[in-house]
C-alpha cells in the first residue's frame, strides 16, 4: 500500500482513488468548484513506522507469513516498543528487542504525551518485566493459544496499571477496545485501495440510514 487514498465527494457519492480528475469518473461532470465539504482529502494510513513510535503495542504480521502482509488471514505478531522505538516481542526462542523489521505495523499508543512519570520510567519498566523467568524459554514453554506474544504483551500492559492504581484488562476487554477498532480500520482501508487498484477508482453511494 505505497499510494495514498484520495477521498472526494460528489452529490454525496463517496469516490475513492489514488488521484483527483478532473471529471468525476461516475457520471463524467467537471469537478471544480465543488464546494469546500466536497474538496478531496486523503486519508489518512493505518499502517505506521513502529520504530519511530514510542510507548505503544505494535502488530504486525508474523514471519511464518512469507509476504509479511495483513491479509485478513494471516497470523499476527505483537509487541512492545520503548521510548526510543525498539520492539520488545516474545518468541519461541524468548523476548526479542528489534531496533527493525516493524516499519509496516498498526501502532497503538498506550501512554499519553503528558504522563510524563510513567514516559521517564517506561524503558525500565520494559526491560525489568522482559527479563522475568515468564519469558525465558529455558523457564517456559511458548504456546500459541495461552503463552504467547500477546500474553507478554497483555501481562506487561496489566503491570503498568497496577503501578498507577488502575484495574487490570481482560484479554477480550483488551482486544475490544484497542485491538479490533484499529484493525478494522486496517481491513477497510485495504479493501478500498485493492478496490482502486484493480478498478481505477471506486465508488460509493450515500447510505439513507446514514443521512437519517
Amino acid at each position: 500500500m505505497e499510494r495514498s487514498i484520495v477521498r472526494l465527494v460528489h452529490y454525496r457519492r463517496q469516490i475513492f482513488c489514488f488521484s483527483v480528475p478532473d471529471t468525476c469518473p461516475c457520471c463524467g461532470e467537471e469537478l471544480k468548484g465543488a464546494r469546500l465539504a466536497d474538496a478531496p482529502v486523503v486519508l489518512p494510513r493505518p499502517l505506521s513506522h513502529a520504530h519511530k513510535s514510542r510507548c505503544s503495542l505494535v502488530i504486525a504480521p508474523a514471519e511464518s507469513n512469507p509476504d509479511r502482509e495483513f491479509d485478513g488471514t494471516a497470523d499476527l505478531h505483537t509487541g512492545i516498543s520503548n521510548t526510543k522505538g525498539v520492539v520488545y516481542n516474545y518468541t519461541a526462542g524468548g523476548v526479542r528487542r528489534d531496533g527493525e523489521g516493524w516499519e509496516q505495523a498498526v501502532v497503538v499508543p498506550l501512554v499519553r504525551p503528558d504522563m510524563f512519570h510513567l514516559l521517564d520510567q517506561w524503558d525500565l519498566y520494559l526491560e525489568h518485566f522482559s527479563q522475568s523467568s515468564n519469558w525465558d524459554p529455558h523457564w517456559s514453554s511458548f504456546d500459541e493459544q495461552s503463552h504467547n506474544c500477546f500474553s507478554f504483551c497483555l501481562e506487561f500492559v496489566n503491570q503498568v496499571l497496577g503501578l498507577l492504581g488502575q484495574s487490570p484488562q481482560s484479554r477480550e476487554s483488551f482486544t475490544q477496545h484497542y485491538v479490533l477498532p484499529r484493525m478494522k480500520r486496517l481491513w477497510k482501508y485495504s479493501a478500498i485501495y485493492r478496490r482502486v487498484e484493480r478498478e481505477g477508482c471506486y465508488a460509493v453511494d450515500p447510505n439513507p440510514e446514514d443521512e437519517q
